[in-house]
């Protein structure tokens, strides 16, 4: 797969250092994967879900560091990108208005 925009990736390890080794074994993981639906997905990241959000999109929802932020995504099985979106805390996760904005 490929990842569009790692900067965010990059830039939010920094602010957030234990975040960093999630995040890592994430981008490789993910840039490794052929993934041509969600049970793919969920086959590498078993605690990945699946989120409908405002727009009637999905989007896929990644626990990184032990669950302590979510990494949400979207996910384009047919031209094998994976569009990174927000990385929240569970906090900002769990407060549910992320949903509006995407």
């Amino acid at each position: 797969m490929r990842i569009i925009k790692t900067s965010m990736l990059k830039a939010f390890w920094q602010a957030h250092c234990e975040a960093k080794a999630s995040l890592g074994t994430w981008v490789v993981q993910t840039t490794a994967a052929q993934w041509r639906n969600f049970v793919e997905v969920r086959r590498t990241f078993p605690n990945a879900d699946r989120v409908a959000v405002a727009s009637g999109r999905s989007v896929v929802v990644f626990n990184i560091a032990h669950n302590r932020y979510r990494l949400i995504a979207a996910v384009h099985h047919n031209t094998r990108i994976v569009y990174t979106l927000m990385i929240l805390t569970h906090k900002e996760y769990d407060r549910g208005d992320w949903k509006e904005q995407l």
